[in-house]
Formats: structure tokens, C-alpha cells, sequence
């Protein structure tokens, strides 16, 4: 598949997912202690993360970058292309993004949701926006 064919069509998922992402953001601004929300809001960060950090692999590898082949590569490659001008933030999303998948308990769903609302969205909001202009 062409690489300009297959970033569009990620960015297209991307788009998607972040939709969801940002309802589901509102549902949780509405009711942020329930606890049923607060796992839609996680669950709808993990798998726009995912889509997030493949959208800019497959837009770096669009534009000629071959060492992009994880989540870590791919950000540090972002971060060189001045895709993304946060990078330690994109890595420290790749440590909350494990946390969140891999770990349960009350206090940890709280601290990844305000993380979410706080940190995740406004970088993945930015993401968004710069790939849109580049279509």
C-alpha cells in the first residue's frame, strides 16, 4: 500500500478514535467520581494513544524516516521532524498508557483520569490539529 494512502487512512482512525475520545472526555468532565466513566475515559485514551503514536509513524515513514518501528522510536523521530515539540511528554504518556493497561485499583484510576484530562489531551488535541493541516 503507498505510504500517502496509508497515513490518510490512520489519520481517518485517528480521527475516529479521537471523537470518541474527546465525548467520552465530556461524559467524564460531567461526572469525573463515577467510577463506570472513568473507565470509558481510560479505555478511550489507550486506544487513541495507540492510534496516536501509529498515525505518526506512518506519516514519519510517508515523509522518509526508516527508524520508526516502536512507540519510543517513532516519538523520538516525531520529536526531531518538529512533528511534536514534547517529546518527554509523549514518553512519559507511553509509561501511564502501561499503567493504565496492566494495573487496577481506585487511586491509580484517578490519578491516570486527571492525567488524561490534564496532560493527554491537550498533546493529543495539538496532534491532531498539526496532522489535519498536513492532509
Amino acid at each position: 500500500m503507498n505510504n500517502d494512502v496509508r497515513w490518510k487512512q490512520r489519520f481517518q482512525n485517528f480521527t475516529n478514535a479521537y471523537g470518541v475520545f474527546c465525548k467520552t472526555l465530556n461524559y467524564y468532565e460531567a461526572e469525573p467520581d463515577d467510577e463506570i466513566v472513568q473507565m470509558a475515559l481510560i479505555q478511550a485514551f489507550e486506544f487513541t494513544y495507540e492510534l496516536a503514536w501509529n498515525v505518526m509513524k506512518d506519516y514519519l515513514e510517508n515523509e522518509g524516516f526508516d527508524e520508526v518501528k516502536n512507540a519510543k522510536q517513532t516519538i523520538r523521530t516525531a520529536f526531531q521532524a518538529e512533528l511534536i515539540s514534547d517529546a518527554e511528554d509523549w514518553m512519559d504518556m507511553i509509561q501511564r498508557r502501561n499503567l493504565a493497561s496492566h494495573t487496577y485499583n481506585r487511586a491509580i484510576s484517578e490519578e491516570i483520569t486527571k492525567y488524561i484530562k490534564d496532560d493527554f489531551f491537550p498533546l493529543v488535541r495539538k496532534l491532531y490539529e498539526d496532522l489535519k493541516k498536513r492532509l
